[in-house]
């Protein structure tokens, strides 16, 4: 049974639509949805699922298409979306107040502020040109948007005084209300300077795991720190943090910059009056746990040990079993992606990815299960390469997440892989990052759960899996007061028999030493 629509006029903003699709997609007997813009991208992405496009759909029209096995299946999904989309909160003006038609005009009618843009990359520019010409700061939540454009966007900025956070900015925290994917935590004395939305997110954990607070999190966009973009959002937005009186110290993460712009920050950083902390991902750097660590140092607190929940029937702290083989990382995040591929290269040799540490490591994620090798010749890794392939992959990145929901959303394509991985006898560790928080799915832990159950039943049922044992490590980012409930989410992961870190960096060196034959350490 299939139902496609163009609901001409309407709109709603890219992570409700995200929401909306993967709970329209959870409905038993659903084979396929997409709640989306009519833009070109996802018009492709639905003649992809075999559907028709409707005629004269357009990007100011949204799409509702669902694949479902029979009509009660279909009825109950489309019922879904409805549902879903008739309760969302209400014009707070009232409906009889015609709203506004633009962002410019939105920003005229309520004053100048913070606009946060949330709609198709290719849509995200004119609308952070109008929220800039009105006198907004701008969160652009919005990826997939070309780097000339947010280059000329912060320029524009700094010309005004103003400070644009993002393209892809995931995560920000200003006067107390959490943005995009964000947890609720206490006020502090620190502020988060963050090219990384689950760099930021481990960092804010951890401290909230101390009882610490922020004063603030201002992220800046993934590519900030890089050649291309040399930083502009960072120091503007260093410069905002030293005149907040209160903030008292500053912490400036990245995933791996460009060293050139990080020297120039660095510089930069030491003019101001408010001290700054570096945090940036990479070969010899502290890693995010260090970083968090360090600031409630200089705040004057106690480091806490880092909860860890051992695996059922485990003693705690975990120890494991020793078992030779590959390591396999799954991830949300792509910064805790990266931090974990350079705590793995340092103990365990290359390891592959569709964001590599190296050119030479880069491998196509796609396919049911990915393929076995980086692309190239195998001449090519040859002299990279000394034992099993380690893989680790972030799901979120922009070449997975185009038209589709992200993975602390829609967590289909990692279960997905994680079921192959776990077929395949050469695997001895997979790797998870689990993010909590507003935003995300409503319940991770109940499908994860579920699905490594399914993968040690599947290896110890497997003639091809004996004498290689499975584990599964989970890094759960969770704060304290976060909706889905971070103990209840880390006990029933602990239950179906991972080992569960609230430090991602903890988790992937416990997985080096159990995929490297030494038995887990942290």
């Amino acid at each position: 049974m299939r139902h496609v629509e163009a609901r001409a006029g309407a709109y709603a903003d890219s992570v409700t639509l995200m929401q909306v699709t993967a709970q329209a997609q959870a409905i038993p007997g659903v084979q396929a949805a997409l709640v989306a813009m009519a833009t070109d991208l996802n018009l492709g992405l639905l003649a992809d699922l075999g559907l028709q496009p409707p005629d004269r759909a357009g990007p100011n029209d949204m799409l509702v298409a669902v694949q479902a096995d029979d009509g009660e299946s279909l009825a109950t999904a489309l019922a879904a979306v409805d549902n879903a989309l008739r309760s969302r909160p209400a014009d707070q003006a009232g409906a009889a107040e015609q709203p506004p038609r633009t962002t410019f005009s939105a920003a005229r009618r309520a004053g100048t502020g913070l606009a946060l843009i949330s709609v198709p990359g290719q849509f995200a520019f004119i609308e952070a040109v109008d929220a800039l010409d009105a006198g907004c700061d701008v969160m652009i939540f919005s990826d997939n948007a070309p780097v000339e454009e947010e280059v000329w966007l912060k320029d524009r900025a700094a010309e005004r005084g103003l400070l644009v956070m993002g393209p892809d900015c995931g995560t920000a925290i200003v006067a107390g209300i959490g943005l995009g994917f964000s947890h609720s935590v206490p006020a502090g004395p620190i502020g988060l300077v963050a090219a990384s939305g689950t760099g930021a997110q481990q960092v804010i954990c951890l401290l909230d795991a101390a009882g610490w607070g922020v004063s603030a999190v201002l992220g800046v966009g993934g590519r900030d720190l890089s050649a291309a973009v040399g930083g502009r959002s960072a120091r503007a937005a260093l410069a905002a943090l030293d005149a907040d009186p209160a903030t008292e110290l500053i912490v400036l993460l990245s995933k791996p910059p460009a060293e050139r712009v990080a020297a120039e920050l660095r510089e930069y950083a030491a003019t101001l009056a408010t001290p700054v902390q570096f945090a940036l991902i990479g070969p010899g750097q502290p890693d995010l746990t260090a970083a968090a660590e360090a600031a409630l140092r200089a705040s004057g607190q106690q480091v806490p040990a880092w909860p860890v929940w051992p695996a059922a029937g485990d003693a705690a702290p975990p120890v494991g079993r020793a078992g030779t083989g590959a390591l396999r990382g799954l991830f949300a995040g792509g910064t805790l992606c990266d931090e974990a591929m350079v705590i793995a290269a340092e103990r365990l040799g290359p390891v592959y990815s569709n964001i590599p540490l190296r050119p030479q490591w880069r491998l196509d994620p796609r396919g049911p299960a990915g393929p076995r090798g980086p692309r190239g010749s195998s001449e090519s890794v040859a002299s990279d390469r000394s034992g099993p392939w380690h893989i680790m992959i972030d799901f979120g990145d922009d070449e997975l997440t185009a038209g589709r929901p992200h993975p602390m959303i829609d967590q289909g394509q990692r279960l997905d892989r994680l079921a192959a991985e776990a077929a395949d006898p050469a695997t001895a560790v997979i790797m998870l990052d689990v993010v909590l928080g507003h935003g995300a799915h409503p319940d991770p832990a109940a499908e994860i759960a579920a699905a490594i159950v399914a993968a040690h039943a599947a290896r110890a049922a497997s003639a091809a899996g004996f004498g290689t044992e499975l584990a599964v490590v989970v890094s759960l980012i969770g704060a304290s007061s976060d909706p889905q409930g971070l103990t209840a989410q880390a006990t029933a992961l602990a239950a179906a028999g991972a080992h569960v870190f609230a430090s991602n960096a903890q988790a992937a060196r416990f997985a080096c030493g159990l995929a490297g034959g030494i038995g887990g350490t942290i």
